[in-house]
Formats: C-alpha cells, sequence, structure tokens
C-alpha cells in the first residue's frame, strides 16, 4: 500500500503546482486519486474491486439540510459534506458541477450566495467603506434618468 499512497501523493503534487488548490482540496484529491489507484490496481489483480469510495458521500451530507447548511462561520458542502467558508465554483468543480448547478439541485435560489454568513458580513462592511452603495445609487439614479 505504501506505493500506491507514494504515485498518488506524486499525482496531487503535480496538479498542487500547476494550479491553487487550498489545504481540504489537496486533501480531498488525495483521497480520490489514492482510492482510483487502488481500485486500479485490484482489477489489475484480477480480483473484484470494491464498490467506489470515491462516490460514496458521508452521512453529515445527508443529516444538514440546504438551509441549514449556510451557517456563521462555515458552509457544509451539501455534495460532500465538507466544512467550508465558502462554497467555490473550483470545489465544485470536483463534484462534476456548475454553482448555478449546484444551486438548483439543492433548491438555493440563484442570487443566494454559497459563503458564510460571517464572510457575506464582512465583505458587505468593506464595500459599505470604499462607497459602493452610493456611488450605485448615483449609477442607477444616472440611468433611470437615460
Amino acid at each position: 500500500m505504501g506505493k500506491l499512497l507514494e504515485m498518488a501523493a506524486s499525482i496531487v503534487e503535480s496538479q498542487a503546482m500547476s494550479s491553487s488548490l487550498g489545504t481540504d482540496e489537496v486533501v480531498e484529491s488525495l483521497r480520490r486519486v489514492f482510492d482510483v489507484i487502488r481500485e486500479l490496481n485490484t482489477v489489475e489483480c484480477g480480483e473484484q474491486p470494491e464498490t467506489a469510495t470515491v462516490q460514496a458521500q458521508p452521512a453529515q451530507a445527508e443529516k444538514v439540510s440546504p438551509v441549514e447548511s449556510i451557517r456563521d462561520d462555515h458552509v457544509v458542502c451539501l455534495e460532500c459534506g465538507r466544512q467550508l467558508t465558502q462554497v467555490t465554483a473550483n470545489h465544485l468543480k470536483s463534484h462534476g458541477l456548475t454553482p448555478r448547478e449546484y444551486k438548483k439541485k439543492w433548491g438555493f435560489r440563484l442570487r443566494d450566495s454559497l459563503a458564510c454568513r460571517n464572510l457575506q458580513r464582512s465583505r458587505s462592511e468593506a464595500a459599505k467603506k470604499r462607497g459602493i452603495p452610493d456611488n450605485l445609487k448615483r449609477y442607477l439614479e444616472k440611468r433611470r434618468k437615460n
């Protein structure tokens, strides 16, 4: 098993160097690659493969409703059950989904944010400090006049 893990680590290391992966994404990628290599090794040896663990979803994902998935300090991905600050398009790509497909699948409105409430608040406060609401109001008024 040590050799399979080394192979998986080498593959994930190459992926991490060519793109910006977060720590959680590296761990998830390592698990998936290792599971695929292990399954391929089993098939090559002529044994029956176990059911693919890559497709398995943790029980935690089943317990969380879409409404409860967005919390103050984290968001629970409803596909895999991981706790993230924000469910990003890059993370959803690992599930073969776009943010639009994810929102439709789980019943979110398309304009809903997939970020935790603390992150939403801090972004809102930063935008207010930069004067974005005032500038937006002026722009909209100017647009209505035209």
